[in-house]
């Protein structure tokens, strides 16, 4: 197995998707061999891919505040591993971004989650890294995140703090209500032991 330092400059150094990327590629991943959670998102957005830091954006700005961590804690890969189902900004759709790569997690998801040995929870963020990191069978995003004691407390499922997710957060108060206050105590909890 590579050692974490390795695979991250391996990882940067990625071309595997380069002719399918509107922008060309910038790897966005921030991981160490100690970080305790585990963020397995989508894929960044633009700004993200020009700014090459993880959830540097209104995204990001939300899912810390759901978390009730600070940036700098945030950004500690001994806390934090960010970890996106594409590493690159794959473009934009019709309708929001497009999904990740199929490459890029078929390419390296293995040997990164290999290599995170010290993690605690899991936050699994949005459809995609849904589909690959919860068992079958696959259902709604709804009711995915409304089942999430399911996978408590090692993993959460969580909608993709975007903007765009406003009218879902409206119609689940459900959501801010029970979920999230559970969510930021077991964060403190677990980067206690850090």
């Amino acid at each position: 197995m590579r050692s974490n330092e390795t695979l991250i400059r391996d990882i940067k150094r990625c071309t595997v998707c380069i002719d399918s990327l509107p922008f060309g590629a910038n790897p966005t991943i921030q991981m160490s061999e100690t970080s305790r959670i585990l963020i397995a998102g989508q894929a960044p957005g633009k700004r993200v891919h020009e700014s090459g830091i993880p959830f540097d954006d209104p995204s990001g700005d939300r899912l810390r505040e759901w978390l009730g961590v600070s940036k700098e804690i945030f950004y500690d890969p001994d806390c934090f591993a960010i970890v996106p189902m594409g590493f690159c900004y794959p473009g934009t759709g019709k309708t929001g971004d497009l999904p990740p790569k199929p490459a890029c997690a078929a390419t390296w998801r293995e040997s990164v989650l290999a290599s995170l040995s010290n993690v605690e929870l899991t936050l699994v963020i949005g459809q995609y890294a849904m589909a690959y990191h919860l068992p079958q069978p696959r259902k709604n995003l709804t009711e995915v995140v409304s089942q999430w004691e399911d996978y408590w407390p090692e993993v959460l499922p969580l909608p993709h703090p975007s903007p765009r997710n406003n009218r879902w957060l409206k119609r689940n108060p459900w959501f801010q209500e029970t979920v999230i206050p559970r969510l930021r105590q077991r964060v403190t909890d677990v980067l206690a032991h850090n």
